[in-house]
């Protein structure tokens, strides 16, 4: 069985409802911890997928956490040897930065539900199953990243203009968060609490009824994405 090898930062930022599509799709599913587990030992060529999900820490924080050091390097063996990656916030700013290109602070918080602008190549793209007409999105983050010069954008938003990008058929970037649902997000209201205290005009309570409404639709169209995309490898 093929394995798909998953970077996570923080246990209750996980596959969620991508899950059971990788499962549909014949991947053993294997979550390699941060801080926990040596990502130096990971030979980049050995799963057949790699996903690096989201967290709380940034790019340039190697400093404090050494681990993102050898995380970029893998990345940058993967995609440079065209083996399919596909990254979530974090996950998507670390490609970046992979790729040659600046991660650094937005000035601002983008946290909460909102819908993508696609370019013209996103609506070509698996990613016209998360088309403004058919879903919104979850965000949650506050850094960004510039695009880098081999990439395609593929979304937008008005707060963050690199939301999406991709490279070639292999690899792919999300700013935001089209894995998440509704359950799984009562583990991020209390993870990421300080952080929702300390930022204006978000609380735990508006984002438990948005995400009510939103989440059920994303999980359907957020599955549809992926679907896409898997099946675009070959």
């Amino acid at each position: 069985m093929k394995t798909a090898l998953i970077l996570r930062h923080v246990a209750f930022e996980d596959l969620g409802s991508f899950a059971p599509v990788l499962e549909r799709h014949g991947y053993r599913i294997e979550y390699h911890e941060a801080g926990l587990e040596d990502f130096s030992a990971i030979d980049p060529a050995s799963p057949a997928l790699l996903i690096v999900l989201g967290g709380p820490i940034g790019v340039y924080d190697e400093a404090d956490y050494p681990f993102l050091k050898h995380e970029i390097r893998l990345l940058e063996q993967r995609l440079a040897a065209g083996l399919p990656v596909l990254g979530i916030c974090l996950g998507a700013q670390l490609m970046a930065r992979a790729l040659g290109a600046r991660v650094y602070p937005g000035g601002c918080k983008e946290i909460g539900w909102s819908p993508l602008t696609l370019t013209e190549a996103g609506r070509r793209s698996s990613l016209a199953a998360l088309a403004p007409e058919a879903t919104q999105v979850l965000h949650w983050h506050g850094d960004t990243f510039d695009l880098p010069p081999t990439a395609t954008l593929l979304a937008s938003t008005p707060l963050f203009p690199h939301q999406a990008f991709s490279l070639g058929r292999h690899a792919l970037a999300l700013q935001f968060h089209p894995e998440v649902t509704a359950p799984g997000l009562e583990r991020w209201y209390i993870g990421h609490a300080g952080e929702i205290a300390a930022t204006p005009g978000i609380s735990v309570g508006a984002l438990r009824e948005a995400s009510a409404i939103e989440a059920p639709i994303l999980e359907r169209q957020g599955a549809k994405m992926l679907e896409g995309w898997l099946a675009g490898l070959g």
